[in-house]
């Protein structure tokens, strides 16, 4: 039994081994086959995730493409119309060239008929000497015929010598021919003086013109210092349109050359120079320089300036102690800070003349604030008459009588350059201490040195001549009082002797303004009751 079951079961084994190999290797074969399938299946796959992917990779190419044609339009087309900008506003300047071109020609036209017309005056002039000159020749004929006739008739009726009845008409002539051409040289002068006013106007115009670019330069312009002159290309901007923004926003003049690390500002207004330093110093320090942001900092400027100008006119109010004053009025003061005359500050200039006039009062008993009030005030209208038509004394005493300042204060202003006569004591003393600020030395732009030689030549010129007793130089060397002796000169000579002095000071001295010949001649009758 257990032999058969063990044959059994080897007969089994022997079959199921076999089996088994075959079934491992059917098993095998099939999983190959199965694999097979799914590799081709994700080969498939793969193609067309390939195919779809390359297809959308070909729309979004053809998008990006047309995305960047259309940026490259866009550019174009922004391009253009900055190139159009650009052209136009080159047309503009052309235009603007142009239109000055046309102008500097027009006024060029316009000056050589103003010199046409000043020829044929002096043409004129010259025909009118040439007939002057005729009838002194013909009174130096007619004077000649009657000295001989003079000479005849003394032989005759006289034992006279030659020499001596020809020394004697002579003297007659001379006498009567000297006051008739110092009469004549009088009554011609007033007569110029009513025919050529509007001539003089003209010839003064051309002075001014002529004469003042030297002086002016010094007072008209004001120096930026720059770090370096690569700074020069940023403040000018692309085709110059930070220069012009600066110069319309501040009407200042730029003036960039070759001078080094500087820029120079030109312009008649000071405080407008003042607005444009400041804005261009902020600028470049800044760094950010374009059209926006100099209009920003400009408005930063004035403001600054117009609160410095407030806190100027308020110092000088707060030192004088002169209590309440217009606010309009302090302003004005703030703006004499930025005011110059000879190189002496206007509104320290009136600080000085208020504390002299306060001193002088004090010691004649007068109202010493008052005073200083007037002192301070005198030279109001100098901060705006370069904006008003009329003088600085007019301007000023307008400006006193619109902010109900004291008649004192109004009586001052009018009177302290003499063109209208003192009314009250404090205007006496503020027109003293006016001549004792600018006339002290170091005050002006002239040395003490000069100062002294100038009244010294004044005076020596004019006690030269003959028959003058004693010269005077006065009002700071503006005006110069010669006393001439009464009984070797009479009133006819006192003109003869204005006229040398004059005539001598103009050819031999240089000083600034003008000077005043006065000729006095004065006769005294004095008596002694005993």
């Amino acid at each position: 039994m257990y032999v058969l079951l063990d044959t059994v079961s080897n007969i089994i084994l022997a079959i199921a081994i076999p089996l088994l190999v075959i079934f491992g290797v059917a098993g095998l074969l099939v999983g190959h086959y199965l694999k097979l399938k799914k590799y081709d299946k994700t080969i498939k796959k793969a193609k067309a995730d390939a195919e779809t992917i390359l297809l959308e990779a070909q729309r979004d190419a053809s998008k990006q493409k047309k995305d960047a044609i259309a940026e490259t339009k866009q550019e174009i087309s922004e391009l253009r119309r900055e190139y159009e900008l650009d052209l136009k506003e080159r047309r503009a300047i052309v235009v603007e060239l142009e239109n000055k071109a046309i102008q500097k020609e027009r006024a060029l036209d316009q000056r050589s008929l103003n010199l046409d017309k000043k020829e044929d005056l002096l043409d004129q002039e010259k025909i009118k000497l040439n007939n002057q000159k005729e009838l002194i020749d013909a009174d130096r004929v007619k004077a000649n015929v009657l000295l001989g006739d003079s000479q005849r008739k003394l032989d005759e009726i006289s034992k006279l010598t030659e020499v001596e009845a020809k020394e004697i008409i002579l003297n007659s002539v001379r006498a009567k021919m000297t006051n008739q051409i110092t009469q004549f040289m009088i009554d011609e002068e007033i007569k110029a003086k009513d025919t050529a006013k509007e001539k003089a106007k003209e010839l003064i115009a051309d002075a001014v013109q002529k004469l003042a670019s030297d002086t002016i330069s010094e007072r008209t312009v004001t120096v930026v210092n720059i770090p370096s002159d690569e700074i020069k290309g940023k403040i000018i901007g692309r085709e110059g349109r930070n220069i012009r923004t600066i110069e319309a926003l501040t009407g200042v003049d730029l003036i960039i050359d070759d001078t080094p690390e500087a820029v120079v500002l030109s312009g008649f207004d000071p405080i407008r120079r003042e607005v444009a330093k400041r804005s261009l110093e902020y600028l470049i320090a800044d760094g950010r320089i374009h059209p926006a942001r100099i209009e920003e900092v400009v408005d930063k400027a004035r403001n600054e300036v117009e609160v410095f100008i407030r806190e100027k006119g308020e110092a000088a109010i707060f030192e004088l102690n002169l209590g309440k004053v217009h606010p309009d009025l302090i302003k004005y003061l703030g703006k004499l800070h930025f005011r110059t005359s000879y190189g002496q500050n206007a509104l320290k200039h009136s600080i000085e003349t208020a504390f002299l006039a306060g001193k002088l009062a004090v010691e004649l008993g007068e109202d010493e604030i008052l005073a200083r009030r007037a002192g301070l005030l005198h030279d109001i209208g100098k901060a705006i008459d370069h904006e008003i038509e009329g003088t600085h004394t007019e301007i000023g005493v307008g400006l006193a009588s619109r902010y109900k300042e004291p008649d004192v204060v109004s009586d001052a202003i009018a009177s302290h350059h003499g063109e209208k006569p003192a009314r009250s004591v404090i205007a006496v003393l503020v027109a003293a201490a006016d001549a004792l600020s600018a006339a002290r030395p170091g005050a002006r732009n002239e040395n003490v040195e000069n100062y002294i030689k100038r009244l010294e030549q004044l005076e020596k010129i004019s006690s030269d001549i003959k028959g003058v007793e004693k010269a005077y130089a006065i009002s700071a060397g503006r005006e110069v009082r010669v006393i001439v002796k009464p009984e070797e000169i009479d009133e006819l000579k006192s003109y003869e002797i204005a006229r040398e002095i004059k005539e001598k000071i103009e050819n031999s001295m240089s000083y600034p303004g003008q000077i005043k010949v006065t000729v006095i001649r004065e006769t005294r009758a004095q008596e002694i009751a005993k």
